[in-house]
């Protein structure tokens, strides 16, 4: 019984910087064999949220936050996706986005696939990522200028760009900087913004 409790103790430190969501490698890592994995899921204790992926039972009964199903997805990624676009202004509550999909960034060579996930693929630089519980997400700035490369409507980029300069997150030179990285239709799309703001 001692020994369970380690086991236990070990995998629900896991989950806890995860808001209670663990991988079956991670369980088999902390002890947990595959067939003590499928009796927890049987008997409630774990909830499976997707192959390969539990939740801890009392997380259903603590608090959430509207962002806890992210670490799902950066579970279901084996952590190389960001959350990104407008996915990424809503973690950030800028603006009036309001994604019906779950956007992330991951890298090239990247092969999974999920219909409930739009994935961008390219190398993000560290500067442009910031770490939160359980997933990544990309700036404030590197999302505005992602959402203006997309081409999103204006009106979800101007709520943003006003958002983001109003509570001081960014600068407008920071802001154009992070556009031109990204190409001419980001620069517009920001530039456009930044006139509406200035009105």
């Amino acid at each position: 019984m001692l020994g369970d409790e380690t086991i236990r103790d070990r995998l629900w430190r896991i989950a806890s910087r995860q808001r209670g969501y663990f991988t079956a490698a991670q369980a088999l890592a902390a002890g947990y064999s595959y067939q003590a994995q499928h009796f927890h899921a049987q008997r409630g204790n774990w909830h499976r949220v997707a192959r390969g992926i539990y939740r801890f039972r009392e997380y259903r009964d603590l608090p959430g936050s509207n962002t806890d199903h992210l670490v799902r997805w950066a579970l279901w990624s084996g952590d190389r996706a960001v959350v990104s676009h407008t996915t990424a202004l809503t973690v950030h509550d800028l603006g009036i986005a309001n994604p019906t999909e779950i956007h992330l960034t991951v890298p090239p060579g990247f092969r999974k696939k999920d219909p409930a996930v739009v994935l961008h693929r390219t190398d993000l630089p560290h500067s442009d990522i910031e770490q939160h519980e359980g997933f990544r997400v990309t700036t404030p700035a590197r999302a505005i200028a992602e959402c203006a490369a997309s081409l999103v409507d204006q009106d979800v980029l101007d709520s943003a760009v006003s958002e983001a300069l109003e509570r001081g997150l960014l600068s407008r030179r920071r802001l154009l900087r992070a556009a031109q990285d990204l190409g001419n239709r980001a620069e517009l799309g920001v530039e456009r913004a930044l006139n509406s703001e200035a009105t």
